[in-house]
């Protein structure tokens, strides 16, 4: 597209970022409660954190704190069914990438916990995005983060 920048900048709640139009993430069903917001971008909380930002584009007030549950839970196991997956349009597994909401309370960061039944799932190639609710009992909705750093297994609530 002819004089269509590559940037544009965005307000986040880490201030104003510029942004590669490229990077920007489609979630064609919104997020669960936030079905009319469909534009979103994965921005670095800083360096060496485990942690990022899932902000809405054009929602400034709007970022999620998201992680990759991987390296806290290994067997950490999300199923997608056939109609997610073409949502989604996977076509290998390589193209996809899992994110967890994180909730780290204001007076207490020691109990910050990942959401576990409201996975993330980003097609990191076709740049899409699905919230996909488990049903799984293998592990607790909530996984709080000092359990991990233990090398406590997870509990089933």
């Amino acid at each position: 597209m002819a004089g269509r920048s590559k940037k544009i900048k965005i307000r986040t709640k880490l201030g104003e970022r510029e942004i590669a139009r490229d990077s920007i993430i489609y979630f064609p069903h919104g997020l669960i409660g936030l079905d009319d917001k469909r534009e979103f971008v994965l921005i670095q909380v800083r360096e060496n954190s485990p942690f990022l930002l899932l902000q809405c584009v054009t929602d400034p007030g709007l970022g999620l704190l998201v992680a990759d549950p991987y390296p806290f839970l290994p067997d950490y196991d999300v199923k997608l069914e056939g109609p997610e997956k073409k949502i989604l349009r996977v076509e290998n597994i390589r193209q996809i990438a899992v994110l967890v909401t994180v909730t780290i309370p204001k007076a207490n960061p020691e109990e910050t916990t990942l959401n576990l039944s409201g996975p993330i799932i980003l097609n990191t190639q076709a740049r899409l995005g699905l919230q996909a609710p488990q049903m799984d009992a293998k592990h607790p909705t909530h996984f709080r983060l000092v359990d991990a750093q233990r090398g406590q297994k997870p509990a089933p609530e």
